[in-house]
Formats: structure tokens, C-alpha cells, sequence
């Protein structure tokens, strides 16, 4: 599976804070994406109509937002590294595992590439190609066991990675990194 914005941001949250919180933020993107499973799955034809104007609207709001996340993380990385403050990962924890479920559960429903990606399913379904109820809730059980096993091993590389880079100088740069990284997909949506 492609690492997106909201995997590297999820994988530079648990590299700066910890495990727990890793995985409250991983279910929260689970969570989100087990909800739209359902909405495509319920809706189907119905959204169809609704959901294919608004992709290029969806895509260019994303790009903002991506651009916009990944600016904010570097100003602070960059702030927090000329004030020392990286050093007290262990006395300071920026959020719980409750707050990071429900960030993620909120930028993940606001991720346009989330909505794309479902909407694609909408659109592949219009013929009715999902007519079983049985099945549905089966793909619907199916994505949010595969989005949280995935998000839960990408906070796992996140709390490896913080454990390696524990030093102000590498929690600067694993956040500069993560921010290059989100805003080159950021870009690489913008023109594609």
C-alpha cells in the first residue's frame, strides 16, 4: 500500500510523541475510512451523480490542506528545535491517544483523496455490482480491518523511527522530512 499525506503525518505524529497516541490517531484514520466503506457500500447510485462534480474541487481543497499541514509542522519542528523544546519528549506529550483518534478521524473525512477513493467505488458500483447485502457489510468489515492493520503498522515505523532519532537535531529533521514528503504529494496531486 502507498504511503499518502495523512500516513506520513500519522508516522511523524508517533516519531514525536508515542505509540499510543500512534495508534489512537491509526484507528481514527481507520474509523474514517470504515465509515466511508459504508457510506459507498449504502448509497451507491445515489451518490454518484453528486459525488463526480465536486472531484476537482475535492482535489485542489486537499492540495491546500496538505500544503497548509505541511507548513505548520515545519514552522513548529523548526520553532521547537531553536527553543529546545524537543528535548522533553518524555515530559511533554503535545497530545493523548483520544485527541489523535478524533484529528484523524476528522483530517481523514476531509482528506479528498479518502473521498476520490470511495467515490470511485460509488462509480464502479452505479450497475449495482455490489447487490448482496452480505457482501457489503463484509467489504465494509474488510476495509477497516486492512486501513487499521495498515495506519496501526505505519504508527509502529513511528515509533521505531522516534526511538532511533530521540535527539533535538533528529526529531527536527525526521518533521522537516515528513513535511517535504507531504508536500511533494501535495504537488504530485495537484498535477495529477
Amino acid at each position: 500500500m502507498p504511503v499518502g499525506a495523512v500516513g506520513a503525518l500519522l508516522v511523524a505524529l508517533t516519531a514525536r510523541t508515542s505509540w499510543r497516541v500512534g495508534a489512537g490517531a491509526a484507528l481514527g484514520v481507520a474509523t474514517a475510512d470504515g465509515l466511508y466503506a459504508t457510506v459507498a457500500m449504502a448509497g451507491g447510485a445515489a451518490l454518484a451523480p453528486v459525488i463526480r462534480p465536486l472531484a476537482g474541487v475535492l482535489r485542489w481543497g486537499a492540495v491546500v490542506v496538505l500544503f497548509a499541514l505541511a507548513l505548520h509542522a515545519a514552522r513548529t519542528a523548526v520553532r521547537h528545535y531553536r527553543e529546545r523544546a524537543l528535548a522533553q519528549r518524555e515530559t511533554r506529550t503535545p497530545t493523548g491517544p483520544g485527541r489523535a483518534y478524533l484529528g484523524f478521524l476528522g483530517i481523514t473525512l476531509l482528506n479528498p483523496m479518502t473521498v476520490v477513493y470511495f467515490a470511485a467505488l460509488v462509480l464502479a458500483g452505479e450497475g449495482g455490482a455490489v447487490p448482496d447485502r452480505v457482501a457489503k457489510t463484509l467489504f465494509v468489515v474488510a476495509a477497516f480491518a486492512a486501513s487499521a492493520s495498515w495506519q496501526l503498522f505505519l504508527a509502529g515505523g513511528g515509533a521505531i523511527l522516534g526511538r532511533v532519532l530521540t535527539g533535538p537535531q533528529g526529531r527536527l529533521w525526521t518533521s522537516l522530512v515528513s513535511s517535504a514528503v507531504i508536500i511533494a504529494l501535495a504537488v504530485r496531486l495537484a498535477l495529477g
